[in-house]
């Protein structure tokens, strides 16, 4: 039975956006909001293109690209994405104008619940302000806003929404007895209260730092350690046998969320007169990855086959294993770097929508692998391509060949092949 006396309207039908919409809508009565009216038709007609849910049935989804549909609904959830710009810095325009759209049809009472990364003091220092100006209310006397990170993790059946730890948080009581009402009716684990918005809002942002200078480290160790002929992953092996050992991977740090956060904290830092020193570190380490993996493709094929243009295939185009997010995906840039040095490039990913690669970056999928080639990066841990054995990676292989596994995801060797 639905609770009729909440009613919720969730902006942004994205990767967030969307389970956050299907799972409340189980509970109260909820309509979703996004502008995109290609992703609107493509839920009414049952296909989530993103392929969250496989299967539903869109005649129990209220569905809207229509923001006036919206102006009954006190509770207003907010998933845009928040990218950064060509210099790095947060751009903050789906956000700015989520927040026109909604403050233009908010009413008396109304809260106001942000999920997007934001940097802390986002919410009540630029987000607000819009509100207030929009909808003529006053904050905290009129309506009230909510800060709830997400914490969806693309292609993850393990933790999904229902089965995380949610933080949430509010800008006085009122609204936080509201806001924990509306996610516990969804989230199993208990829900972490923060002291404020602005704690909340930073929480996010290290939890995905973290990984980021954490694989920053294991980078900058796999290049020092190809230098002098050890293998990085017997060397994590070995560690890994200490009890309080943290094991990460060297690899591209791609995606929306891990590539992008850090530059939210260093725009803050820098706006209060602080030059942070370790994040731009890892930043640097890590954004300039596929450089590196280039440079090794570039340098095995002057070896094996003489600066001679060769048939290259790479084996993944996701920013991750087992999804299909191409958002910010770094291969992208070998490829194109490949592309440069007149190589014959071919893409295979079995997880990634064809018509999406040549709208994102035209860039044209191979359906299936149909020919040989003298080259192969393995470039995601799909489980697809763990899967895969000698017998068949051979088979698309020819006879003098070389294999460049940048996830370790073999689980055997062969004649002319290195990881990275």
């Amino acid at each position: 039975m639905k609770n009729r006396k909440i009613k919720i309207a969730v902006i942004g039908l994205g990767y967030v956006g969307f389970p956050v919409f299907f799972e409340l809508n189980k509970k109260f009565q909820t309509i979703g909001y996004d502008l995109n009216q290609e992703r609107i038709l493509s839920l009414k007609n049952g296909i989530d293109q993103n392929k969250q849910y496989l299967k539903f049935n869109p005649k129990k989804l209220l569905l809207t690209d229509n923001i006036y549909d919206l102006k009954n609904f006190d509770v207003f959830i907010i998933t845009v994405p928040t990218p950064i710009d060509k210099k790095y810095r947060p751009d903050l325009k789906p956000l700015k104008n989520a927040c026109i759209n909604v403050g233009k049809i908010m009413k008396k009472g109304s809260i106001v619940v942000f999920e997007s990364t934001v940097y802390p003091g986002c919410t009540e220092n630029f987000c607000v302000p819009i509100l207030s100006k929009y909808s003529k209310l006053k904050y905290n006397k009129d309506y009230y806003c909510g800060y709830s990170p997400e914490r969806i993790n693309v292609g993850d059946q393990r933790y999904t929404l229902k089965k995380i730890t949610k933080i949430i948080s509010a800008s006085n009581i009122f609204a936080l007895k509201k806001i924990k009402k509306i996610y516990q009716s969804i989230v199993t684990p208990q829900l972490h209260v923060a002291s404020s918005i602005k704690v909340a809002e930073a929480a996010k942002l290290i939890e995905n730092i973290q990984r980021d200078m954490n694989i920053a480290f294991i980078n900058e160790l796999s290049v020092i350690f190809k230098k002098i002929n050890i293998n990085t992953h017997e060397v994590l092996d070995a560690a890994a046998t200490k009890w309080n050992f943290h094991r990460y991977f060297p690899g591209l740090v791609g995606g929306h969320c891990i590539g992008v956060d850090p530059y939210y904290l260093t725009y803050l830092a820098k706006k209060i007169n602080y030059k942070p020193k370790v994040l731009l570190s890892g930043r640097f380490i890590n954004e300039n990855m596929s450089e590196y993996v280039t440079q090794r493709i570039k340098k095995h094929l002057n070896i094996y086959f003489k600066k001679k243009k060769v048939k290259i295939l790479i084996l993944g185009i996701t920013f991750k294993e087992n999804c299909n997010d191409v958002r910010n995906t770094k291969i992208v840039r070998i490829y194109r770097n490949l592309i440069k040095l007149n190589h014959k490039v071919d893409v295979y990913d079995p997880n990634v929508d064809d018509m999406e690669m040549k709208k994102i970056y035209k860039i044209e999928m191979l359906k299936q692998i149909e020919t040989k080639y003298d080259y192969c990066l393995i470039a995601v841990r799909h489980k697809e391509f763990i899967k895969l054995t000698k017998k068949r990676i051979k088979s698309f292989l020819k006879r003098k060949s070389f294999v460049f596994d940048l996830k370790n995801s073999l689980n055997f060797e062969l004649k002319n092949y290195e990881r990275l």
